[in-house]
């Protein structure tokens, strides 16, 4: 094998690069996409092992820088676009930060101490029914009062804790 086929290449791809870049921008249809390609061409063609001879260098190049081409545009794909990536970052983290945890700990505590203070069976059934979600029927049955009952503790608890957390704002 002649140890002149890759310079050969070289000064081929050098000589003929407007020509070789046209064909690549027909076959491509990007412009900086055959650019590129064929600069990496060019790049891979420098640490390329010496082969066979090459009958026709133009085809040979081309095809290469084809190769190559479908393999940036592999890689650009697995990539994320710049707008993606922009996108992405301006996604907010929807677990509270520090801070808010802080304040939602000090509210929590602050109702705890209001709700303490209600009557039990008051305090009682505002848990039934706004913490564990039970209905109000439900919560009358359990406790052994009417529905009525629950209904005005309900409100009773509600307007206590509402106006206790004002007085503390």
């Amino acid at each position: 094998m002649s140890d002149d086929v890759q310079p050969a290449l070289l000064e081929h791809l050098a000589n003929r690069y407007a020509n070789l870049k046209r064909s690549l921008v027909r076959v491509l249809g990007s412009d900086d996409l055959a650019g590129d390609a064929l600069h990496d061409t060019y790049l891979r063609l420098q640490r390329q092992e010496n082969h066979g001879p090459i009958l026709s260098p133009s085809a040979y190049l081309l095809r290469m820088a084809v190769n190559i081409a479908v393999d940036i545009q592999r890689r650009q794909n697995r990539n994320l676009s710049t707008d993606d990536v922009e996108a992405l970052m301006e996604l907010s983290d929807p677990a509270p930060g520090p801070a808010q945890v802080v304040e939602d700990r000090a509210e929590l505590e602050a109702l705890s101490r209001i709700m303490a203070r209600l009557p039990e069976r008051r305090r009682q059934i505002l848990l039934l029914v706004r913490w564990e979600g039970l209905p109000q029927k439900e919560v009358a049955e359990r406790l052994g009062v009417s529905i009525r009952t629950v209904e005005n503790e309900l409100k009773r608890a509600h307007d206590f804790c509402a106006q206790m957390s004002s007085r503390q704002k």
